[in-house]
């Protein structure tokens, strides 16, 4: 029977692609560079590229904040020093946030009849902002951070850490979030069931099987109840 829900936050919970479009947009304007859409869309790709790096342990976390608009300013021509957009990006993307289509009433009613626990692999001083903005911290029981914690999903010292320091149990866990490399790879390797949130209908190419897939947060609940989880 399944108590506890590890929760990923960022296109899970909050709208991280929406944030994250918003933030560099204003990031590159301040500057008093270009922002069209070819622009932000291909910061999107670079980011990508530098957050599978740091699941694979090939990077820092500091390296990613950095690289990225190295790589962005690189392609483009433009002479800002990257350190300097990365510190303004986060300061952009700090502010507000924006909820993943029915991610409210999931936290309100899934926190009802289960115990939730933050699972994210952002930054610090960003999650903890946006948290507070968003106020849902009351519905998770505790909030892992990587950045806190000195490891990332999908290690499996991450997930050693939430169970370390959250009295539960693995065959009562679920992992529940939207990255196949991150979120289901980790929770996997670490012996837990998986739920992957694929509200796209992306096709998954990769040798990461998912215990379960949802295409909305409305899915979970009821699929968490029913006895095809009695396997659990």
């Amino acid at each position: 029977m399944i108590k506890n829900i590890l929760v990923d936050l960022d296109d899970t919970i909050y709208d991280f692609r929406k944030a994250e479009k918003i933030a560099v947009k204003k990031t590159l304007e301040e500057s008093g560079l270009r922002s069209e859409e070819e622009v932000l869309e291909r910061y999107h790709v670079l980011n990508q590229e530098q957050w599978k790096l740091l699941e694979k342990g090939e990077v820092t976390r500091e390296q990613v904040k950095v690289q990225r608009y190295a790589n962005l300013f690189r392609e483009y021509g433009i002479s800002k020093d990257p350190k300097e957009a990365a510190m303004e990006y986060e300061s952009n993307l700090a502010i507000g946030h924006y909820f993943v289509d029915g991610a409210e009433d999931f936290l309100e009613k899934a926190s009802k009849e289960f115990d939730l626990y933050m699972v994210s692999n952002g930054t610090s001083v960003v999650q903890h902002s946006r948290i507070q903005s968003g106020q849902i911290g009351g519905f998770f029981k505790e909030i892992f951070i990587s950045e806190d914690m000195g490891v990332n999903k999908p290690s499996k010292e991450f997930f050693s850490y939430v169970f370390d320091h959250a009295d539960i149990k693995k065959e009562e866990t679920v992992v529940l979030g939207d990255s196949l490399t991150s979120d289901i790879l980790g929770g996997l390797n670490f012996g837990l069931k998986t739920i992957w949130f694929n509200p796209n209908g992306e096709e998954n190419h990769l040798d990461i099987k998912p215990d379960y897939e949802v295409k909305s947060l409305e899915e979970v609940i009821p699929l968490l109840r029913s006895s095809s989880l009695s396997s659990f």
